[in-house]
């Protein structure tokens, strides 16, 4: 098996596992292989460094500290998922009214046709979240800071 450090046309970086260098060519041109962060299938190696074993007789340094790969690839994925949120939470906020700390009565008069439909968005508390969901009221969280400045 062989690992490679692969890129997609969005410059995201990731490793994978393979038989051999052609079992990746293969895999590649039959658009099996793909970006976990984009899905994108038009991946390339991207430059590796070589696994070289120091000689007997040459001097020995501590290698700096580097960070796991997988915490990288964590990271990366926490960085991406937060800009995902934030363009959710700014679509949201241009396009549903904000009602507050209302939403739980507000949501309820829109289920039961007692208000227009449209979408809201505020605050409700853990019990009246829990009871909007009892009564079978689709609501869905909204992720990032809550909006303070109402």
């Amino acid at each position: 098996m062989i690992v490679f450090d692969l890129k997609c046309p969005q410059n995201h970086r990731f490793e994978a596992w393979f038989k051999s260098s052609s079992a990746f060519e293969e895999q590649r041109d039959a658009g099996i292989v793909e970006c976990p962060y984009c899905g994108a299938t038009d991946v390339t190696k991207a430059p590796m460094a070589p696994n070289v074993g120091a000689k007997g007789n040459s001097r020995t340094e501590t290698a700096p500290m580097v960070q796991n790969k997988d915490d990288a690839k964590l990271g990366a994925l926490v960085e991406e998922a937060q800009k995902v949120f934030a363009k959710l939470r700014s679509h949201v906020e241009k396009n549903c009214d904000y009602v507050g700390d209302q939403f739980a009565e507000e949501a309820r008069k829109i289920h039961y046709g007692e208000a227009d439909e449209r979408g809201i968005y505020g605050e409700s508390t853990l019990e009246e979240t829990k009871s909007l969901v009892d009564e079978g009221i689709e609501i869905v969280p909204l992720p990032g800071n809550s909006r303070k400045d109402a």
